[in-house]
């Protein structure tokens, strides 16, 4: 559903919840929609090119690990940056989004996730960057006019080089632990969720951490190792279908395809073939970023997918890495296909029938409200 303009609806304006929610979605999506060209290239690097993919290729796949750990991460956090204080303060957040990725550089070469290391920052550069870039601009709009002729530049360039190697140190020491409890906390929650028998209340947490592009430390960190266990004993496990289910997803694609901004609407048939025929899952994130709201459809679809599975017996034998459809048919068990399937496809018509619902079926022809990162305003309705 198209957001209604401002003006013609008071509870877009001033700071009602859903003004803010909709402003917050709008500053995510314009750290990320600029960049997606650069999730797309990953995203076809890691389907094409690891072991699982369709043509592996050893010396290509060195690419995925850096840019996805890297690139992506700075990328985002100098958009940020450049959002809230133009060229200075994207040079700024890309210095101070360094400071988030450095806890998990020692596993960038090995990105199995162990007690919360090895997490692609998108997150800690989402509030890196604008934030570094706010404090240069503070601190540039309090000397204005004070520096003495002939100084500018050396204050200009002391400034932001001390101010962004002092948020990268407090991004050492800040926004990694909390992103590390973060994962720690959502872990608990899902094993307490499994050990009660309440798996698809599991989707309250696991679609949400997806989103903000924790799902490698949800699936390798938790739900890997138990449904390991459980398949050890049983054969198969449907633990290994909590995140990887490629429904929700799919659903909130399509519902874009067909009811979303106009504007984003040619975007989503490429991101449908990288989600569900590559499996790379993070492709669909910046369009939920873009209208937060639709986090209900993913977690109803992920939900509904998990309640399929448990009464049809589902389960696979290992780890769908990726999550493709073509990875869940080669390791669902034998004579199992049929529940595996019917989960995957009552996850994407659920996701699908909520975000269409949430899009209100593509009535009216505006876009989105997103903020352009070369000057901060809004594009769009």
């Amino acid at each position: 559903m198209t957001m209604p303009d401002a003006t013609d609806n008071k509870n877009l304006e001033g700071g009602g919840f859903r003004a803010r929610v909709q402003k917050v979605g709008g500053y995510l999506a314009g750290m990320i929609m600029p960049n997606i060209a650069a999730f797309i290239a990953w995203g076809l690097i890691t389907a094409l090119f690891i072991p699982d993919g369709w043509l592996p290729n050893a010396t290509l796949e060195a690419l995925v690990a850096p840019i996805l750990f890297f690139l992506l991460p700075i990328l985002i956090g100098y958009t940020g940056g450049r959002m809230v204080h133009g060229q200075r303060g994207a040079v700024v957040g890309a210095i101070a989004t360094m400071g988030v990725i450095v806890p998990s550089a020692e596993t960038v070469l090995q990105p199995q996730v162990e007690n919360g290391t090895g997490v692609p920052m998108f997150l800690g550069a989402m509030i890196m960057g604008p934030l570094a870039a706010l404090i240069i601009k503070l601190i540039d709009e309090a000397i204005q006019d004070k520096v003495p002729s002939g100084f500018e530049m050396l204050i200009d360039n002391f400034s932001a080089g001390i101010v962004g190697a002092l948020a990268a140190i407090g991004g050492v020491y800040g926004i990694g632990p909390v992103v590390e409890n973060l994962i720690v906390w959502l872990g608990n929650g899902v094993e307490t969720l499994v050990n009660n028998n309440l798996l698809p209340l599991a989707s309250i947490f696991v679609e949400p951490a997806k989103v903000l592009f924790l799902n490698n430390a949800i699936n390798h960190g938790v739900l890997s190792p138990l449904g390991a266990v459980e398949a050890s004993e049983a054969g198969k496990s449907i633990l290994f279908m909590v995140e990887s289910n490629p429904g929700p997803g799919l659903g909130i694609l399509l519902a874009y395809m067909f009811f979303g901004p106009r504007s984003m609407r040619p975007t989503a048939p490429g991101a449908i073939i990288i989600h569900f025929l590559g499996g790379i899952h993070e492709i669909y994130f910046p369009y939920v970023l873009m209208k937060p709201v639709l986090i209900l459809a993913a977690i109803a679809g992920g939900a509904a997918g998990l309640l399929t599975g448990t009464i049809l017996d589902a389960g696979l034998v290992g780890p769908a890495s990726p999550g493709s459809i073509f990875a869940y048919l080669t390791v669902a068990p034998r004579g199992g296909y049929f529940p595996v399937l019917a989960a995957v496809v009552v996850a994407t018509a659920v996701s699908f029938a909520v975000a269409s619902l949430l899009m209100g079926f593509g009535r009216g022809t505006k876009d989105e409200k997103v903020h352009r990162p070369e000057d901060g305003v809004l594009i769009g309705s």
